[in-house]
């Protein structure tokens, strides 16, 4: 069994304490517990600057984790034994996500050991709705060689969220990977340790007129091979399969962009299939 505890900070570092239960004592808000644990409040609005600590006592541990009501539970790999997620609450943030999000004064958040099956299964290893712009000890994490204006509806972790909405540009849930037109722009997915893949999915941003959409595109492994896929101008996912190979880590990058009047492609989603190794 692994040993898991869970914490919410405030900027000092210090164990927030809130109402729990019945009583008008305060209490710390953190636990500790095997495989499993969840932290829950009667009064307490998570503030800016405020971070929910996951600690283990092992290395290399897949978690499936829901830090909010508005987040999908998730299935992280934790290779340092800790994962820091910095609550971040300015309007750029809030911009790109659900409205409400680590609004309620009644939170509730889950953390639990992996399933054998879930950690064996054949999924989408890109998929992390809890990623954020800088890495927080989690994969899969994305990021990019540029994000459009530094603008948190444009940021690489935008591409791993699960959010499909590719009709419109701009604020949740329209939030994209957006490459303020730079040519050689680059976006990587990593895993933390080696994955099989043999597929991968790429929803386009399809707001046209206003975007435009890449004609082609390469797919670097991390074992130095790599795949051209010719992809369409279509708001629905395209699929490409390609022979099974081990990865730590994928680059999407030589966009060819599409002989049209607009300067704006943009990436909604990246699927990338296979099992753990």
């Amino acid at each position: 069994m692994t040993c898991i505890s869970l914490s919410i900070l405030n900027q000092e570092q210090e164990v927030r304490k809130a109402k729990i239960d019945d009583s008008d004592s305060l209490k710390e808000l953190t636990i500790t517990g095997k495989d499993f644990v969840c932290l829950a409040a009667r009064d307490c609005q998570l503030q800016d600057g405020d971070v929910i600590q996951v600690c283990l006592d092992t290395p290399n541990t897949y978690l499936m984790v829901k830090l909010d009501a508005t987040l999908d539970s998730s299935l992280i790999y934790v290779p340092e034994q800790k994962w820091t997620f910095p609550i971040i609450k300015n309007e750029n943030a809030i911009e790109a996500r659900a409205a409400y999000r680590f609004e309620t004064k009644k939170p509730y958040i889950s953390v639990r050991i992996a399933t054998k099956e879930e950690i064996k299964s054949y999924r989408n290893w890109a998929l992390n709705p809890h990623d954020l712009q800088h890495f927080t000890g989690a994969y899969p994490h994305a990021s990019a060689n540029v994000e459009t204006r530094n603008d948190a509806t444009f940021f690489a972790c935008n591409a791993i969220d699960g959010t499909f909405a590719n009709l419109y540009h701009g604020p949740y849930p329209y939030q994209s990977w957006g490459i303020n037109q730079q040519l050689d722009a680059a976006l990587k997915i990593e895993f933390g340790r080696e994955v099989l893949l043999d597929k991968v999915i790429l929803t386009l941003r399809a707001d046209f007129p206003h975007d435009n959409y890449w004609q082609q595109v390469t797919l670097k492994f991390s074992d130095g091979t790599h795949e051209v896929f010719k992809t369409v101008k279509t708001e629905q996912r395209q699929s490409f399969t390609f022979a099974k190979r081990a990865a730590e880590w994928v680059i999407l990058t030589e966009l060819i962009q599409a002989d049209e009047p607009s300067p704006f492609p943009a990436l909604t989603q990246i699927e990338l299939f296979g099992q753990n190794k």
